[in-house]
């Protein structure tokens, strides 16, 4: 099993109530398909660049350990959810 870091933005725009729901969603998923290590909430912060005509987002991390075949279930379920607005998948160095 590989170490994998997985960052996530949330559009601004949604409530307190359904941002908590994906996140339970995907920690949800994580702990059934894998090792998760941590979770970590950055809060609401400035965006680099506008997506969708927003200007801020909340940030995500988690940090995992699970097989390759896990990452690409992961991703889908980001690409399903409108609330995610960007999201990457990095494999960590052992």
């Amino acid at each position: 099993m590989n170490k994998y870091e997985s960052i996530i933005i949330l559009s601004s725009l949604v409530s307190d109530e359904k941002r908590k729901e994906v996140v339970d969603k995907i920690t949800t998923f994580l702990n059934e398909k894998s090792n998760l290590t941590e979770t970590q909430d950055l809060g609401k912060r400035k965006l680099a660049y506008e997506i969708n005509k927003q200007k801020e987002g909340y940030y995500y991390i988690f940090e995992f350990e699970t097989r390759c075949e896990t990452i690409t279930e992961l991703e889908r379920i980001y690409r399903i959810s409108d609330e995610v607005m960007k999201f990457i998948t990095v494999r960590k160095e052992k």
